[in-house]
């Protein structure tokens, strides 16, 4: 009679998590997919001018993997490539010049735009100077990149086309990201499908949708559009930037498209957990507009449908309870079976999917650690900079 309580609290408890994993898998844009890849395009009549802005702090490290691949794009019309060194201390804009020399290419203008002002974060104070002087060149497009980005030779190509078939003013791709170490084979999947499962692809790309997101690393942006957005000025408080760039895009009326990249990728490593928990941890309470109520929410959610899954299974199993064991071994493999396209895309072993209510559990800790480095007065950090207590602004999270 004593254990009938905690029983069916955790028979419901698993039947909760079960429901959501049905709703997330049927009414979530099927997040889960992962066939949401660059649009059909023709070629255009006449190739546009475009104006590539690559922000660059201390990257001397990755840039001999990914400026080339920048100067080497065939594209058929006028194009360039504009490196604003952020301040850099490892001569990030000497090697981006001497790579220029060595590859030959696309025309290279290496920039500094000198400390930020305050109320500038991230790399948009770079991206702003980036900008400026890619509008004097009066391109019709600008290729917002990172310096850790590695692009096919037809790269920008395939976005212009993309861009103009389909009268998108923004054309984003969620670069293919490193995975190599024992710590990135088991986060960074998961670090793509909690943004999708959060910003459904299908939706963003959708008229009239209210779902806005790009992914930072590449963004194809109509030159007009960005004057018309106010972009970046308008998100220069923005710590989760690619968010609120979309989101600028949409509210100037807009249409942004966003899906997985087959050909563009992410030479940037993460070897150890560390890497990886400062990379999340440095935006997630941004991305919950530094709410305590939202944490907590999302504390409870996650727990709720990565968590109890598992641990219902083993409950219910020790207790003899056969519904809480099954409830909880039906939302246990509802969750793997919408892992599995992502780490086919990925290319990682299948028997990684059992293990996501791990990786949720890390997100979960990363995502309090956020919150306690915001009350610490820490504030968000990029590359040296520290952000502290960050104001909450309309265009973040």
């Amino acid at each position: 009679m004593g254990q009938t309580a905690p029983v069916s609290a955790i028979v419901w408890i698993a039947v909760a998590s079960l429901a959501a994993w049905c709703w997330l898998l049927l009414c979530q844009g099927f997040f889960w997919r992962t066939d949401v890849r660059l649009p059909p395009r023709r070629t255009p009549g006449d190739w546009p001018p475009v104006c590539v802005v690559v922000p660059a702090r201390d990257e001397a490290e990755v840039l001999p993997a990914s400026l080339p691949s920048l100067l080497a794009q065939a594209y058929p019309g006028r194009a360039e490539v504009v490196l604003v060194d952020d301040g850099s201390t490892d001569g990030t804009g000497e090697l981006a010049r001497e790579l220029s020399r060595r590859h030959g290419g696309l025309p290279l203008t290496v920039a500094s735009p000198g400390e930020p002002p305050a109320g500038w974060t991230g790399k948009l104070w770079a991206v702003r100077h980036g900008v400026a002087l890619a509008h004097a060149r009066d391109p019709e497009y600008l290729l917002l990149t990172d310096a850790d980005i590695a692009h096919a030779p037809d790269s920008l190509r395939e976005l212009v086309a993309a861009a103009r078939t389909g009268g998108f003013d923004a054309v984003s791709l969620m670069a293919r990201l490193r995975v190599e170490s024992l710590w990135e084979r088991l986060v960074v999947p998961a670090f793509v499908y909690f943004f999708a499962q959060l910003y459904p692809f299908r939706r963003i790309g959708r008229r009239g949708s209210r779902t806005a997101a790009a992914a930072g690393g590449c963004v194809l942006l109509r030159a007009g559009m960005a004057r018309r957005a106010g972009i970046p000025d308008a998100i220069r408080h923005a710590v989760i930037d690619d968010v609120a760039l979309a989101r600028a895009v949409k509210r100037a009326g807009g249409h942004v498209w966003l899906g997985l990249a087959d050909r563009v990728d992410s030479v940037r490593p993460y070897p150890r957990l560390h890497d990886l928990w400062r990379m999340v941890s440095r935006s997630a309470y941004a991305q919950l507009r530094h709410s305590p109520s939202l944490l907590l929410g999302t504390v409870a959610g996650l727990a709720l449908v990565y968590l109890a899954p598992p641990a219902a299974v083993v409950a219910g199993t020790a207790g003899g309870s056969t519904a809480a064991a099954v409830a909880g071994g039906l939302a246990w493999a509802v969750m793997a079976g919408t892992y599995l396209p992502m780490l086919r895309y990925y290319r990682q072993p299948l028997w990684l999917a059992p293990l996501l209510p791990f990786t949720a559990l890390l997100y979960l800790l990363m995502t309090v650690d956020s919150a306690v480095q915001h009350y610490r007065g820490r504030g968000a950090a990029w590359k040296g900079r520290t952000y502290a207590r960050p104001e909450v602004r309309p265009d973040e999270g």
